[in-house]
């Protein structure tokens, strides 16, 4: 076997699953704290103005990343089969392409953004107060995009292959790096949200240049010479058929988010960077459950390649028992110490206030997200990302948009009313899943189009 490679289909499921999720939660956790560090450094250096572009600058470029993790998710899914079934040929040409494929859609999206982010920034009404540091952060961040892209692309190749330590490794350098340049830039320099986005591309830089300076010393299958860059038309498509779903899905939910972003823009400076604060946070709530449903998914992709549907529905269950008791016990601190909370991220008294407000409405959505994400895991495993694209779609645009415009606009609620269409969306969004579960159909393998049946 490949030394990067472990195979999932064979062992005691919680030992195989407690392995490869633990490296891979630390990664999260990890990336979160990244993601946290600008939002912290920014917000005790600089102010809600810095706070406020940090936020929304961010979130642009998170749809984008977003966009993209989903072809990256249907590389993997691929790649976890191949092994499973053991199919080294079309492994090396998924790995090729996926990477090609990645690297062409980051140098379009940046000449296009570039032009283009006047015209974003308008259109979700930045604050004027924040709108220079908004654009600052949003045009460093787009230049290194293609770190970002790249980044993913290959923890998705190693995580797929199920390694999920190399990557952990990798990201907490970056993470340390991006950390000690924060308070270099911005808390020294006084860069704010300019010094905060560059620090995050040089720290994204340098985890994929560590990647693969290790893969190639590895003897990876891919050897990362110009020549080798190539887009095999087979794997193109299916990545296309598995990948494409989930990135649009995952636009259609960051793009609901924005559109709560322009809502809350309305409501003032210090309304943007308490919501900015509060997303940073809930980022790093969610992050174990991602993690485990990765980690659901990889196992899951596997064992249906493999055949072994009960053990795909085995590791779920297990993943969904570990994120009920993070989830769980992140909403009873949440709901008993909000305001130490937020005044981690600044000082500001009315951002502390509506930072209160906005979390402990939005907090009830932990309590319905190891579900979703656990469930939503094993039915990607076996390449259901149409069904995950529509019922995200079904929650984002029929139901989180809606309830946030009618709760915060029309019943005057404000930020408490915002805060609602989370929950309210997550809810919705499990009622359909469960109906999918009852209906047998996820059983179905649709990369190889064949029923899979437990043993």
């Amino acid at each position: 076997m490949n030394t990067f490679e472990n195979n999932m289909s064979q062992g005691s499921v919680l030992k195989k699953l407690i392995l490869f999720s633990l490296p891979f939660l630390a990664s999260n956790l990890i990336q979160s704290l990244y993601n946290v560090a600008d939002m912290l450094i920014v917000g005790n250096f600089c102010g809600p103005e810095s706070m406020s572009g940090v936020n929304i600058g961010g979130q642009v470029t998170f749809i984008l990343t977003n966009i993209v993790i989903g072809f990256s998710v249907g590389a993997t899914v691929l790649i976890g089969q191949y092994i499973g079934a053991d199919n080294r040929e079309a492994l090396k040409k998924v790995i090729s392409t996926i990477l090609t494929l990645l690297i062409v859609v980051a140098v379009v999206i940046t000449a296009i953004m570039l032009v283009l982010k006047g015209f974003v920034l308008d259109l979700i009404q930045t604050p004027p107060e924040s709108y220079a540091e908004s654009n600052n952060y949003l045009t460093v961040t787009l230049t290194g995009i293609v770190f970002i892209f790249v980044y993913n692309a290959l923890s998705g190749i190693l995580r797929g292959m199920g390694d999920s330590k190399s990557p952990f490794y990798f990201i907490t350098i970056a993470c340390l790096t991006n950390i000690i340049l924060d308070l270099i830039f911005v808390a020294v320099f006084r860069w704010g949200a300019w010094g905060a986005a560059l620090a995050t591309v040089i720290s994204q830089a340098l985890s994929v240049i560590l990647c693969v300076i290790y893969m190639i010393k590895r003897k990876f299958q891919f050897d990362f010479k110009p020549s080798s860059f190539k887009i095999d038309k087979e794997q193109l498509a299916l990545i296309f058929k598995i990948g494409l779903p989930t990135s649009i899905q995952n636009g259609v939910t960051s793009l609901s988010f924005l559109f709560l972003t322009a809502i809350v823009n309305t409501l003032g400076v210090t309304a943007s960077a308490a919501v900015g604060a509060v997303g940073k946070f809930n980022s790093f709530v969610f992050m174990p459950t991602m993690a485990m449903s990765a980690s659901v998914s990889t196992m899951s992709a596997q064992n249906i390649g493999a055949g072994r549907l009960d053990r795909a529905v085995r590791a779920c269950k297990i993943g969904i028992i570990f994120s009920v008791c993070v989830s769980y016990l992140f909403f009873i601190i949440v709901q008993i110490f909000p305001e130490n909370i937020i005044s981690m991220f600044g000082k500001d008294e009315q951002m502390i206030k509506d930072g209160v407000v906005y979390l402990r409405t939005f907090s009830f959505d932990f309590l319905i997200i190891p579900f979703i994400f656990c469930l939503n895991g094993l039915f990607i495993g076996g390449g259901h990302t149409v069904f995950t694209l529509f019922n995200s779609m079904f929650s984002a645009v029929l139901l989180r948009v809606p309830v946030c415009y009618i709760f915060s606009y029309v019943l005057g609620w404000g930020l408490r009313g915002v805060g609602m269409g989370a929950p309210a969306a997550s809810l919705g969004a499990f009622i359909v899943i469960i109906c999918f579960l009852i209906s047998g159909r996820w059983k179905q393998n649709v990369v190889r189009h064949t029923p899979v049946l437990a043993e």
